[in-house]
């Protein structure tokens, strides 16, 4: 047996795409786009290169990117000055400050600041809340990716036994809530559960969000299985996930790729989210 490879790079190409047609159609009819500021603290290289990252999607999907760099200097209030002049601005649908931030400011307060209707990564804990509660909110970009890669691949979750690894505020959790949401049976896993494989032997669809590389192997799953790697890793130079995809191939019934998989998800239903946030913000209904 195969595995169906889950091509979040093809899919998350489709969404853009989508996202551009109906910017370009706002532009046209009410000559307005969204905006997407990012507060970026500090010249951290990956936060820098993703930013930068963020801004080129935004512009090539027709919205307006501004990226506010600060030095590390920058104290908590100041910071928490921005963001509430930023939150008070009608010119900005979606808000956010790049992660991590210097060890002085107080990250959780950043992010309780900005406002819930312009929170596109959706880690404040209104939005976080509901994803518990069911109504209406932002969902962070990498789950509500992963939820589309299962939705896409014709994956009924209804009844299954999914085991999620990891229990990040910002993967793991929304990740299984959403899986509850959607009728699976969902166990969480982390760095201190006893007898991983156990647990992974029984599951009918793993997300491993742990950061660790060969985290899941061959011998630890049942065929059939549904793999969805949200892992990201570097070894030698080398982008990897969290599971041996090579030796998974022939036993899982769907996996996703690292790199191509949930990566380019993430970015594609952040576009999304933002275009929502201008959506709601300008209340265009259509």
């Amino acid at each position: 047996m195969a595995a169906n490879i889950i091509d979040g790079k093809k899919l998350s190409k489709d969404i853009r795409n989508n996202v551009k047609e109906r910017v370009a159609s706002y532009k046209e009819k009410y000559d307005k786009v969204p905006h997407l500021v990012v507060v970026l603290v500090g010249d951290n290289p990956a936060s820098v290169s993703y930013v930068t990252r963020k801004k080129r999607d935004c512009e090539r999907a027709g919205m307006k990117s501004t990226i506010i760099r600060k030095d590390t200097s920058i104290t908590e209030e100041e910071l928490v000055a921005l963001i509430e002049e930023l939150n008070d601005d009608k010119d900005v649908h979606g808000l956010l400050v790049q992660l991590p931030l210097p060890d002085h400011i107080d990250k959780n307060l950043v992010i309780r600041t900005i406002r819930k209707d312009k929170d596109v990564d959706g880690f404040h804990p209104l939005n976080i809340a509901a994803i518990h509660t069911g109504e209406k909110g932002i969902v962070p970009a990498t789950p509500k990716g992963v939820m589309t890669m299962i939705e896409n691949a014709g994956i009924d979750v209804t009844g299954m036994d999914a085991l999620v690894i990891g229990t990040s505020n910002i993967a793991g959790k929304p990740i299984g809530m959403l899986l509850v949401d959607a009728k699976a049976t969902v166990t969480y896993a982390h760095s201190k559960t006893r007898d991983l494989k156990k647990h992974a032997q029984e599951a009918d669809l793993i997300v491993s969000a742990a950061g660790v590389v060969n985290l899941v192997t061959a011998d630890m799953v049942k065929d059939g299985v549904i793999i969805i790697d949200v892992g990201i890793n570097r070894v030698e130079g080398k982008l990897v996930g969290d599971v041996d995809y090579e030796g998974l191939l022939d036993k899982a019934s769907h996996i996703t790729p690292v790199p191509g998989g949930v990566g380019p998800m993430t970015i594609a239903s952040l576009l999304e989210n933002t275009l929502e946030c201008f959506e709601d913000l300008e209340g265009i209904r259509e």
